[in-house]
């Protein structure tokens, strides 16, 4: 069992940053690829980045030049620098995270969702 703990949320202005923060612990392997996703009310929930272990990012159209995800390897934890905000970035942000076991299985984790909210 893995659990993922988000924060860093809030609200700000539109042009302003947030950093988000997500750490993993519990009972795993490994922790591999982690990423960001967001949700908007009304709206299917999209990737926003992603990050492997060797630090390969992908970012979703939308947040490219705007947002950077990076990871800390020895503190299992991921982090999305958000810079720019618009207000359409407004939405619940989740952490997920791919970890192994001992067995080598491969098991997908989500956290409970952090608020983000640009006003403007």
């Amino acid at each position: 069992q893995v659990q993922l703990v988000e924060s860093g949320g809030g609200l700000v202005q539109a042009g302003g940053s947030l950093r988000l923060s997500c750490a993993a612990s519990g009972s795993f392997f490994s922790i591999n690829a982690m990423g960001w996703y967001r949700q908007a009310p009304g709206k299917q929930r999209e990737m926003v980045a992603t990050i492997t272990p060797d630090f390969s990012t992908d970012y979703g159209d939308s947040v490219k030049g705007r947002f950077t995800i990076s990871r800390d390897n020895d503190k299992n934890t991921v982090y999305l620098q958000m810079n720019s905000l618009k207000p359409e970035d407004t939405a619940v942000y989740y952490c997920n995270a791919n970890a192994t076991r001992i067995s080598q299985r491969m098991y997908n984790f989500w956290g409970k969702g952090t608020q983000v909210t640009v006003s403007s």
